[in-house]
C-alpha cells in the first residue's frame, strides 16, 4: 500500500484559491486594512500626501498561494504555467525568489544552449518534443509594447558518435527516439565522411544524427523573455534567499500499519539580499526549483532528517557540480552546416557564430570532479582532457586557439542523472522540478507545465512524469538515461 502510494506521489488534487491569513480574512481584507491604516497614519501625519515610516517595497509580500525558490528558467516556467492555467484570471498569487538578480551564476545563462531528442528515455524525448515546440511558437512570450523576442535557434541538429562498443546502444536508442516522434537518422562512417568531411571516422563505427528539432538557441533571451512574460501576468519577484520553512506535522498509518508523519510547510522565510532582516511568508504550495542548490532547500524543509533506509530518511540526491565551458578560434574549423558533435570520448562542441568561433568541453569522471565551492576555470583540462579527442576526431583543431572560458553549475541528481518533477510524499505540499543534471533548460517549458499541472489537478496530464517522483529514490528504482552529456 505504501509502495503504491509513494509510485502516485500521494497524487491528489489541490484547490488553490486566495490565501487569507492563519488569523482569518482574505488577502484582499489585507490590501484593504493596509489602505485604512495608512489613512489613520496620515491623519497624524503634517501635509496632505502618504509619507511612510518606513520602506517596505523591497520586501516579498506577507502571503501568497505558490512560493517558488529559484527564479532561473525552470522556476520561470512553472510560474508562466500556473498563470496559464489558472481557472480564474488572477486566482493565484504567485512569488518567485532569487537570490541572485544579476543571474551572473545561474545555469541557465551560463550553458550551452543545447535541444535535442537523441536521448534513451521516452519521458526526455516527449518533453525535448514538447519543449521545442513551445520555442518554435515563442509568441507565447510576447507582451505588449515589448520587442520581439529571437531565440536565434540554430536548428543545425545534433551529431553523436559511436565506437564499436556503444553502436548497438546507440541503435536501440535511435529505435526509441522514433518512436516517440523524433526525427533521427543512423550514418555508417563512410556516409559521415560524405556529409561532414572535416571529421576522422577511426574509432567510429555508427553515428546517429538529428534531421529536425535539434540545435542550440540563446539561453538568456529564453530567461529573460520567461521573466518579462510573468511579470506581465502578475507573478511578483523577490531578491533574497530561502532560509527557513514553518511547519506542522501530523502522523498517520498506511494500510500496513506503517506510522508516517506528514508534514505541511505553512511559513517561507526570506533574508533579504545585504541584511539581517527576512520576511515570513505565508503559503499554500513551496516550488523547489532552486537548482544546484535545491537539495539544501529540501533539507531546509526537513527532507532526509529521518533514519536511513527509511522514506523520512531519504535524501533530495541533488548537488552542484561543475563544469567547464571553453570557446575557442580556428579558421579552418568546420563550416556553417556542423551540427553539435558528441564524439564517443565524451567532449563535445559546436559552432558559435559565424567567426570561426567555437565553443565546447567535456563532462569529468567521477575521479576528475572539480571543487564545485567556486566557479574557477581549470584550462589544464581543457589541455589534458578535452583538447585531444576533438583534435583526434576534428583534424583542423590542431590548431585552435582558446579564446576565454567559462564555469557554471550542473544541478546534478547522483542517483539517475535525471529530472526530479512533482510533490514530495511526505512534505506534501513541496514540489520539485530540479535535478535534471545538464538537460533542464531544453526540458523547462515541458516541466513547467507539468509541475502546474500536478499542483493544479493532482496528475500529471500531457506528459506522464510518474517515473521522475521523489519516490524512487526510496524505492531504489532508477530511471537510467543513456546519454548524459
Amino acid at each position: 500500500m505504501l509502495r503504491r502510494a509513494l509510485q502516485l506521489g500521494w497524487s491528489r488534487g489541490l484547490f488553490i484559491r486566495r490565501l487569507g491569513t492563519r488569523r482569518g480574512g482574505s488577502s484582499l481584507d489585507w490590501d484593504g486594512n493596509i489602505s485604512e491604516i495608512k489613512k489613520k497614519i496620515q491623519s497624524f501625519l503634517p501635509g496632505g500626501t502618504w509619507n511612510p515610516l518606513y520602506d517596505t517595497s523591497h520586501l516579498p509580500p506577507e502571503q501568497s498561494d505558490v512560493v517558488i525558490v529559484g527564479g532561473g528558467v525552470l522556476g520561470l516556467s512553472v510560474a508562466y504555467w500556473l498563470k496559464k492555467l489558472e481557472k480564474i484570471q488572477g486566482g493565484i498569487r504567485v512569488l518567485v525568489v532569487e537570490r541572485d538578480h544579476t543571474y551572473s551564476q545561474a545555469s541557465t545563462g551560463l550553458s550551452v544552449g543545447g535541444i535535442r531528442q537523441q536521448f534513451s528515455l521516452p519521458e526526455n524525448i516527449q518533453l525535448s518534443l514538447f519543449s521545442v515546440s513551445f520555442l518554435r511558437n515563442i509568441n507565447h512570450l510576447a507582451v505588449v509594447d515589448a520587442p520581439p523576442l529571437d531565440l536565434q535557434f540554430n536548428p543545425s541538429g545534433y551529431l553523436f558518435l559511436a565506437s564499436e562498443k556503444g553502436a548497438a546502444i546507440m541503435e536501440s536508442n535511435v529505435k526509441v527516439q522514433r518512436q516517440e516522434g523524433a526525427k533521427v537518422c543512423l550514418m555508417s562512417p563512410e556516409q559521415l565522411r560524405n556529409k561532414f568531411p572535416w571529421i576522422n571516422t577511426e574509432g567510429v563505427a555508427l553515428a546517429s544524427y538529428g534531421l529536425e528539432d535539434e540545435g542550440w538557441f540563446d539561453p538568456w533571451c529564453l530567461l529573460q523573455g520567461l521573466r518579462r512574460k510573468v511579470q506581465s501576468m502578475g507573478v511578483l519577484f523577490c531578491q533574497g534567499e530561502v532560509t527557513r520553512f514553518t511547519s506542522s506535522s501530523d502522523r498517520m498509518k498506511t494500510a500496513s500499519e506503517k506510522e508516517v508523519i506528514l508534514k505541511r510547510i505553512h511559513e517561507v522565510h526570506v533574508k533579504m539580499d545585504n541584511s539581517l532582516e527576512y520576511q515570513p511568508v505565508e503559503c499554500a504550495i513551496v516550488i523547489n526549483a532552486a537548482g544546484a542548490w535545491s537539495g539544501q532547500i529540501a533539507e531546509l524543509a526537513g527532507i532526509g532528517k529521518g533514519l536511513p533506509g527509511t522514506l523520512q530518511g531519504t535524501k533530495l540526491p541533488v548537488e552542484p557540480r561543475k563544469r567547464y565551458v571553453y570557446l575557442w578560434h580556428c579558421p579552418q574549423g568546420p563550416g556553417l552546416e556542423a551540427p553539435l558533435v558528441i564524439d564517443s570520448s565524451g567532449a563535445y562542441f559546436r559552432r558559435e557564430g559565424l567567426g570561426n568561433n567555437y565553443l565546447g568541453g567535456r563532462s569529468p569522471t567521477e575521479e576528475e570532479e572539480p571543487d564545485p565551492g567556486n566557479l574557477e576555470v581549470d584550462h589544464d583540462f581543457f589541455q589534458d582532457k578535452v583538447w585531444p579527442p576533438l583534435a583526434q576526431r576534428v583534424p583542423a583543431f590542431e590548431t585552435l586557439k582558446v579564446r576565454r572560458a567559462w564555469a557554471g553549475y550542473y544541478d546534478y541528481n547522483t542517483f539517475d542523472q535525471n529530472g526530479v518533477v512533482g510533490p514530495h510524499p511526505l512534505v506534501v505540499n513541496m514540489y520539485f522540478a530540479t535535478g535534471f543534471s545538464g538537460h533542464g533548460l531544453q526540458q523547462a517549458p515541458g516541466v513547467g507545465r507539468a509541475v502546474a499541472e500536478m499542483v493544479l489537478e493532482g496528475h500529471f496530464q500531457t506528459i506522464n512524469l510518474n517515473p521522475f517522483l521523489f519516490s524512487r529514490f526510496y524505492l531504489g528504482e532508477k530511471i537510467q538515461e543513456q546519454n548524459i552529456i
